[in-house]
């Protein structure tokens, strides 16, 4: 298996690039989060891969981070997900954010993926719930929750609402709720109070 790869960048072509190390070209399909921060033609660059192995091919993936080939693996784990699927997914979502959806079950940020439909991301958020780190899961969604609770505050106070009674309203709302409905209880509890 090829584990990682470290050498010159000598071509992008989206999504594949073409690295030199020590005289071999290797071609590497990646995604786009990783290709958008690819350096220069002719730096030094290090991927972490995946080597896949079909009948007819043998096919390269590169990731800039460690993470995003662990999400990688995960997903071509799944039934119907393939390498170009999964590239698809990683290209459109961070780590985190993919985490963040499979943490809260939200299909609805799978399917603004092209090419991910609606079965296709609740058999992905069904497979993966157990599969994925529950820590980094957690942690998501608390930042999920901690950013929904920042968010909402902001838009009572450019509403016109005092500090307190903004932080009094966010205080009232569960830290689950998605940010629209929960910016919309605040309201209703402080239209309650006036």
């Amino acid at each position: 298996m090829i584990g990682r790869l470290t050498g010159i960048l000598i071509e992008k072509r989206p999504p594949q690039v073409l690295l030199d190390v020590h005289g071999i070209g290797y071609e590497i399909d990646v995604p786009m989060s990783t290709y958008y921060d690819l350096p220069a033609n002719g730096m030094e660059v290090t991927l972490y891969t995946h080597l896949s192995i079909r009948e007819d091919m043998h096919l390269l993936f590169g990731f800039a981070t460690e993470p995003e080939r662990q999400v990688f693996r995960q997903l071509i784990k799944v039934s119907g997900i393939g390498a170009r699927t999964a590239l698809t997914l990683l290209s459109g979502l961070s780590v985190q954010d993919f985490y963040q959806a499979v943490g809260a079950q939200d299909s609805a940020c799978l399917t603004k993926i092209p090419g991910i439909g609606k079965k296709t991301a609740e058999r992905l958020l069904l497979e993966l719930r157990d599969k994925l780190d529950s820590k980094v899961i957690g942690v998501g969604a608390a930042q999920s929750a901690s950013r929904n609770g920042s968010d909402m505050l902001n838009a009572l106070l450019s509403l016109g609402y005092n500090d307190r009674e903004a932080n009094w309203a966010v205080n009232q709302i569960s830290p689950e709720i998605s940010l629209t409905d929960g910016i919309r209880q605040a309201l209703q509890l402080l239209s309650k109070e006036r």
